[in-house]
């Protein structure tokens, strides 16, 4: 697949999740406002974070098809570390407030009853429809491009179905049985769920922004490929640090010093695009040194 094809699709499949969550924090403010349900509540914070979190991946998709400039000679995909930030920060926010108004429901000697629990019902299908059909989307669109950011995306959404779930299950039991305790116990479990998540997102920000290494897996399989590649009699210095969903790795290797400038470029070159298909994500620089006898 040429690479502009590949563009267009992850694009395709960026916007496609943009209009699902957009769509979905619409329906579910709507809801909330006819039945006041702490668990739909807790489910549009989560659908507002999908729309963050979307908003993020689009940016990142678009960045990774922009070339570096003179002044972000590197890129420019530490912005979607400082996005990422501020996106769990404001989870962290929305789950503190849902939790409160869940504990305070749930101390109250008369909770309050919810409302029109049908229509809420009715939104939340329709929630899980649409993040189903997203679903099917990222997962061809990631199959075909192989790209990281559609594939974490797809991982999001899949964990959203459960709130979803869960904010029926407290609705029906209202309609049913009259149990609207059970809304303000879905409500904190969600809230502890969207927590969780946000200080995930906020740890893997801060640790890219202090330019933490790569992971352990990805520096192995740069090290195994270096070690075993034709010419290189050594390595050194290999060194990696994160930025939004790129990896930068500098790296040194060791050549015969009676080759050619060509053969030792042919070598280095050759390396480095071995580099990239292993890990596309990567952006790679070689150094080139004259090994040790």
């Amino acid at each position: 697949m040429s690479l502009q094809k590949a563009t267009k699709l992850n694009l395709s499949a960026g916007m496609a999740s943009v209009l699902v969550a957009g769509l979905l924090v619409a329906l579910k403010l709507w809801a909330l406002g006819e039945t006041g349900a702490l668990s739909v509540a807790a489910s549009l914070a989560d659908s507002a974070m999908d729309l963050m979190v979307s908003l993020g991946a689009m940016a990142a998709i678009f960045y990774a098809a922009r070339p570096p400039d003179d002044d972000h000679v590197f890129g420019h995909s530490s912005a979607e570390d400082l996005a990422a930030l501020g996106q769990s920060l404001f989870i962290l926010i929305s789950a503190g407030v849902i939790t409160w108004a869940a504990i305070r429901r749930l101390i109250t000697a008369q909770p309050e009853r919810l409302n029109a629990e049908a229509s809420g019902i009715i939104v939340m299908v329709i929630s899980i429809l649409l993040t189903l059909g997203l679903i099917l989307w990222q997962t061809r669109v990631a199959r075909l491009t192989g790209n990281k950011v559609v594939k974490a995306d797809r991982l999001h959404y899949l964990g959203d179905l459960l709130p979803n779930l869960g904010a029926i299950a407290s609705l029906w039991a209202s309609s049913r049985f009259g149990l609207v305790q059970i809304d303000a116990v879905v409500a904190l479990a969600a809230a502890g769920m969207l927590a969780i998540g946000a200080l995930k997102i906020g740890r893997g920000a801060w640790d890219a922004l202090m330019d933490r290494t790569a992971d352990p897996e990805i520096i192995n399989g740069i090290a195994i490929l270096a070690h075993n590649w034709p010419g290189v009699e050594g390595f050194h210095d290999l060194k990696t640090r994160m930025a939004g969903s790129k990896v930068f790795v500098h790296l040194h290797i060791e050549l015969d010093g009676d080759l050619t400038l060509r053969e030792a470029h042919d070598i280095g070159a050759g390396l480095r695009r071995t580099i990239l298909l292993a890990y596309p994500q990567t952006d790679v620089i070689i150094h080139k040194d004259v090994a040790r006898r």
